[in-house]
């Protein structure tokens, strides 16, 4: 993996891109590529291209980025892997195509020579592509179909800029540094900002499974090119063995894929399923053991699964390390971790995973495979069957009812709940009254696997001038709400799969967001921070595919999680583990939050330049604080969103470093997705 930016200076009439700027932008980005560096600029001074390289397959100065094809009339830049590249090989070199190197790099210059812009159809990897067409004098940027590689980007001035990372734009003069209060409103929801947007104003990020094209007359298109969205199961796999067999066998091959390397490579492992099988099909196609690498909790052990990845690691024989970390390592990391995230992902995940990243790269490690994407796709998590148990049993009945009796009722239950009685239910304190809101306005049940403040909670924490200036009206039918973003990747869905049941919709929605947005973010964020690449076999997009063809009840079978996931490894990995009762990858903020991290918490909200804003109603913070000490509620994950948020903005805008750069908006162009 690498980290990639440019300049197209489509729209200036004296274009001068600068070859120091470039790599200015490109060194914000040391850690994503410590092993070697290039810069391009064009002739005509109209674009200029960088690369940080984190040398992975072909070690030799040859794989140096930018890279440019036979007559140097394409260049590219690119950070990722693509998994299919020897076996695309052959057939470029037949067609007259002459390789200068043994990277996958090339292979991509010369798909683009042979297709066009259906070169990334024929990819097989984790990617974010820039390429230049010197012939057609245009710039042609990719995401990977699942958002596995980040890649952000800004109009500005007849200038496109794009960058790995957010840092690396804010390095150019002609980009402010404001924020994007409407991603701002759903960041609080979805502890980060949906594509396209970001916390930045003007700055936006490709969503996954789009390619961008910018030409000499600045006309900015962006393009799906693949969707999850209209899979069906091949007919000629009959039953729930010939589902399992295919199942073992695409992700086999999807392990097998991403042990190509030039440099060593592990696995993080917890000795849940997941890790548990990347470790052991692994093992299978190796000579030597497995190096796996695990987190703990020095003074929270309830948290910890150290002894089940040392069942794992023993029964397999594998090298494997371990790393314990307490709220001490937190505190320290703090400020690491402002700076990499870019802009908050508010999942205190981001600290163990940084650890144990680390912990890889202190060993000579620097690719690890990782176990996101299955819960998503199988329907791993607890939360999902809560939610799919309620839409069967309750809420599929009470939405076809009449809009004036869903009101009705929702406005009882809002009484109800003012007594007090939602303390009596599971999760119905928080969650209880937006649930009765959106079935009064005919919402869906689902929003997404991880959220913080809902829309009834928002409009507690704002003030009233934030209210006006988003147009958050309660009560109105055109008030603004996050759930126009769960709407409109529900409507892709829809149109192309009109009979998607309830588990399709909630996995496609996390595909969408959650995941690729942040699960896969904070993956890519946490690793790079240590120059480590992380690769993610459950989401080979042939593996997506399959999984999204494979119907519900095999998923979630009579209150079974992961249920075909489980057939399928059946006597590939323990029965302990295949039945152990999931614990996740948890982190003990609570109990942090009512320690030291509680003080530094309030100190850092109650002092962060957001407050001049008049965003948020701070006694309805300290009301937060209060109830969390007291220990009647857990808001420990609003506090954190909280403290990420303050802490970028006194870091990002409202720093002497930032008021180094210009001060107003920047006028970003909207670019609609086809």
């Amino acid at each position: 993996m690498c980290g990639i930016c440019g300049i197209y200076e489509y729209g200036v009439s004296r274009p001068r891109v600068d070859e120091e700027l470039v790599v200015r932008m490109r060194d914000t980005m040391i850690h994503r590529g410590p092993d070697d560096a290039g810069v391009y600029v064009t002739e005509d001074r109209r674009l200029g291209l960088g690369n940080r390289r984190l040398a992975i397959v072909d070690l030799s100065p040859a794989g140096r980025n930018p890279m440019p094809n036979e007559d140097e009339r394409v260049w590219i830049t690119f950070n990722g892997e693509i998994y299919n590249h020897e076996s695309l090989r052959p057939g470029l070199e037949a067609k007259g195509h002459r390789y200068r190197s043994r990277t996958d790099t090339e292979t991509i210059i010369h798909l683009y020579e042979e297709r066009g812009l259906d070169f990334v159809q024929e990819l097989e990897g984790d990617f974010a592509i820039a390429l230049w067409d010197d012939n057609a004098k245009r710039l042609v940027l990719a995401r990977d179909r699942i958002g596995v590689k980040p890649l952000y980007y800004t109009l500005t001035g007849g200038r496109l800029i794009f960058a790995s990372e957010i840092k690396a734009i804010l390095e150019h003069p002609a980009v402010s540094r404001d924020v994007d209060e409407e991603a701002l409103y759903h960041y609080l929801t979805f502890l980060t900002t949906p594509a396209p947007q970001t916390l930045f104003a003007g700055i936006q990020k490709l969503p996954a499974g789009c390619a961008l094209t910018c030409d000499a007359r600045g006309d900015v298109k962006v393009t799906r090119y693949w969707d999850a969205t209209s899979t069906r199961l091949d007919p000629a796999l009959e039953d729930e063995q010939a589902i399992a067999e295919e199942l073992r066998r695409l992700l086999s091959e999807s392990i097998a894929k991403r042990m190509m390397s030039d440099v060593p490579f592990g696995v993080f492992l917890s000795g849940g399923i997941d890790s548990t099988a990347n470790v052991a099909l692994m093992s299978r196609l190796m000579s030597q053991p497995v190096r796996t690498f695990t987190v703990g909790f020095r003074d929270n052990p309830a948290y910890n699964e150290i002894e089940e990845a040392r069942l794992v690691a023993k029964e397999y024989g594998t090298d494997h390390h371990e790393v314990m970390i307490s709220q001490q390592e937190l505190l320290d990391f703090l400020p690491d971790l402002i700076f990499h995230q870019d802009e908050p992902i508010a999942d205190p995940v981001c600290v163990p995973l940084y650890y144990v990243s680390k912990l890889a790269r202190e060993t000579g490690t620097k690719v690890v495979q990782v176990g996101e994407g299955s819960d998503e796709l199988f329907c791993g998590y607890r939360e999902y069957a809560y939610y799919l148990d309620l839409h069967d049993h309750l809420w599929r009945h009470l939405s076809r009812m009449p809009a004036p009796l869903r009101r009705s009722m929702a406005s009882l239950g809002r009484a109800l709940c003012r007594t007090g009685i939602t303390r009596l239910l599971p999760k119905g304190r928080k969650m209880l009254p937006d649930l009765l809101r959106r079935l009064a306005d005919g919402e869906e049940l689902f929003w997404s696997g991880t959220f913080v403040f809902d829309e009834v909670n928002k409009q507690q924490l704002l003030t009233p001038e934030a209210r006006r200036r988003l147009g958050t009206r309660p009560g109105s039918e055109d008030a603004f709400s996050s759930y126009s973003v769960v709407r409109s990747d529900l409507d892709r869905l829809l149109a192309s799969k009109p009979d998607a049941d309830q588990l399709d919709r909630m996995i496609y929605q996390e595909l969408k967001l959650r995941l690729s947005e942040l699960l896969l973010m904070r993956v890519d964020k946490m690793t790079m921070a240590t120059s480590v690449e992380a690769r993610v076999p459950y989401l080979d997009h042939k593996l997506v595919e399959f999984a999204m063809s494979i119907p519900s009840h095999l998923k979630y079978h009579e209150g079974e999680t992961k249920y075909i996931l489980k057939r399928a490894l059946k006597g590939i990995i323990p029965d302990r583990v295949l039945h152990r009762e999931k614990k996740g990858f948890g982190v003990p903020i609570n109990e942090w939050m009512l320690d030291r991290l509680g003080g530094f918490v309030e100190n850092a909200l109650f002092n962060s330049a957001l407050r001049r804003r008049e965003l948020f109603d701070y006694g309805f913070v300290k009301r937060l604080l209060n109830e969390h000490r007291s220990r009647r509620t857990n808001y420990a994950f609003f506090l954190w969103s909280l403290l990420n948020l303050s802490l970028w903005y006194d870091q990002w805008i409202d720093s002497p470093r930032a008021a180094e750069a210009p001060r107003s908006r920047a006028a970003a162009e909207e670019v609609a997705i086809t």
